[in-house]
């Protein structure tokens, strides 16, 4: 018998053996519990992704004369490129292999990057400087990936039952945006925690603990997450062959440009306005310790965990789109205000701290969290993970774009006031522009997300796409295996 025959006999009784067994029974509890895993991963990714910020403040103050402007720029950009790279990837290979594999390999790369950056070391400080760069942007692949992979898999398991699929954009909010900002806030209170114990004194100790902290969570859920089957969604639905790229683009070239222009637009204001932090702790008092200097950045950051919540909330009541605009909009009102009484602020430092903070809590509330869940939620399961890392990823460029282009503002006037006033008035109009994007180009969400995968399926078999392959468990297949009556 040829090797051929070989390996479609093999591949026959594969798919018979796994038909045999009934698949684990996901009840309404289990569904809350994946969903709630998917959160967990991301915490985990928040977490890693901001502690390198307040760990430059600790490394300025050890090594002030190699802590260089572009060492800092290397070590803040090297996760952010691994992020781009990690969810184009990871988006195209849990749709092309599944979800379970994207689980395995953002977790190693996490992982593995985790523990370079933790062991970081060389001849000299520039070296050190380098393995930590390395390994950043290796943990950066793994925590991109995590954004399409968990993002898709909390979307899906909320869309399991009827009463799930209720609280569908509460659940994936709260699994995505809200447990990365968490995340954020985390990473603040244990960098202000180690430096506690440290007295305040700068020390390697500090950033190697809490490097080494991030690695905790994704080791502890991961044989967890393991244990997860591919959705039901995806087992349906699933195209691992033949693509149709172009058929895609054809019909969702709209809702991706809607998507995508979207978080570019959200990440263009987001990224360079926490810039401010050390400006605003500045303001406060010209000569801050470090245990200051990390406290007052966890309290601006933690004004967007509420606005995330409330997003969560509005999300299933007044619709995917309305909470989008709402906190679009609110957020150009408050940087108007910011930037048109700049100079007035400017003696009343804790009412500027408030407005600023707000302005963050309706970023989060908004955008933060639609981004996640109407950019998976807009298009059809096959080509779920395709689309949202590729918005993803768009969003991660508007990052670069805006810190690259916003930030030297502040210092293009004779003031840095002027400089804050201007970058505020140009944040509002941005939001204003986010708002237009949002309501002109954004789709609205399909009560289940069947009813997406079945309008894409029509579309493809009206346009001459062969959709017999598509899906995991063809039930003609596997009757057909049995039976020896392939064709």
């Amino acid at each position: 018998m040829s090797p051929l025959a070989l390996k479609v006999m093999d591949d026959t009784v594969t798919r018979v053996e796994a038909s045999a067994t009934p698949p684990a029974k996901r009840t309404r509890h289990t569904s809350y519990l994946d969903v709630l895993v998917q959160g967990v991963a991301l915490f985990s990714d928040g977490y890693n992704i901001q502690v390198v910020g307040y760990m430059l403040t600790v490394l300025a103050k050890l090594y002030p004369k190699e802590t260089t402007a572009d060492v800092k720029t290397r070590l803040s950009n090297s996760i952010l490129i691994g992020d781009i790279f990690g969810m184009l990837l990871f988006g195209y290979c849990i749709d092309r292999f599944g979800r379970r594999l994207g689980v395995i390999l953002t977790t190693l790369f996490l992982v593995l990057g985790i523990t370079i950056a933790t062991a970081s070391h060389g001849g000299t400080v520039q070296g050190m400087y380098w393995m930590m760069v390395v390994g950043r942007g290796v943990a950066g692949v793994g925590a991109g990936g995590e954004y399409a992979v968990c993002t898709s898999q909390a979307l899906e398991c909320a869309d399991g039952s009827e009463r799930l699929r209720k609280k569908r954009g509460m659940l994936v909010a709260v699994s995505t945006n809200a447990a990365i900002i968490a995340g954020f806030v985390a990473s603040s209170i244990v960098s202000i925690i180690v430096v506690k114990a440290y007295n305040g004194h700068p020390s390697d100790g500090i950033w190697r603990i809490c490097f080494g902290i991030g690695i905790i969570l994704p080791l502890t859920i991961f044989l967890f997450r393991m244990r997860l089957l591919d959705s039901t969604q995806y087992d349906k639905h699933a195209i691992q062959h033949k693509i149709p790229y172009k058929l895609a683009l054809k019909y969702y070239w709209k809702p991706l440009i809607g998507t995508c222009t979207a978080w570019f637009l959200y990440d263009v204001i987001i990224y360079p306005f926490n810039l401010l932090a050390p400006t605003l702790v500045a303001g406060f008092s010209s000569n801050t310790s470090l245990l200051q200097t990390i406290g007052w950045s966890a309290l601006i950051n933690s004004f967007a965990l509420p606005g995330a919540f409330i997003g969560a909330l509005l999300m299933d009541r007044i619709g995917r789109k309305q909470t989008y605009a709402l906190g679009w909009a609110i957020a150009a009102v408050f940087g108007f205000i910011i930037g048109g009484a700049m100079f007035k602020l400017q003696h009343i430092f804790p009412l500027f701290v408030v407005l600023y903070g707000l302005m963050q809590t309706c970023l989060a509330l908004g955008p933060g969290d639609c981004n996640f869940l109407v950019s998976s939620e807009s298009f059809p399961t096959p080509l779920r993970g395709h689309f949202l890392g590729f918005a993803a990823a768009i969003g991660k460029v508007g990052a670069a774009v805006g810190t690259s282009a916003l930030t030297p503002v502040v210092s293009s006037f004779e003031t840095k006031m002027e400089g804050q006033r201007a970058l505020f008035l140009i944040g509002s109009a941005i939001s204003v522009l986010g708002t237009l994007v949002v309501w002109f180009l954004i789709p609205g969400h399909p009560d289940a997300l069947d009813d997406e995968d079945v309008k894409f399926r029509r579309y493809l078999e009206d346009n001459g796409y062969d959709t017999s392959h598509m899906g995991l468990k063809s039930e003609k297949n596997i009757e057909s295996s049995v039976t020896g009556t392939g064709e």
